[in-house]
């Protein structure tokens, strides 16, 4: 069966087993280095007010909340695009 590319779509490379996550969209338990990894920061206070205390000087904390999604789960939520041919083959990073 023919390959689409030639890491297989990791970056394992000859190293054995790796950690598995699980995609917190569908469940599917896919490689660490297959997953699409996307870290937002987030604030526990509401916008709207967040605001109104920002402008009185106060500091909001806001922290990092990490997501694993599978290719597919990703291409659907629009985090990856799908690439012709010739793309898949250059090495510069795609622009979000």
């Amino acid at each position: 069966m023919p390959k689409k590319r030639k890491s297989r779509g990791r970056a394992k490379g000859r190293k054995g087993k790796e950690d598995r996550v699980q995609c917190d969209s569908c469940g599917a338990w896919i490689p660490r280095s297959k997953a699409k990894k996307v870290t937002r920061y987030v604030s526990p206070v509401d916008p709207q007010l967040a605001k109104e205390l920002e402008k009185k000087g106060a500091i909001i904390q806001r922290y990092p909340v990490t997501k694993y999604y599978c290719v597919s789960c990703a291409i659907f939520r629009g985090i990856v695009k799908i690439r012709s041919r010739e793309e898949r083959k250059s090495r510069k990073p795609q622009r979000r």
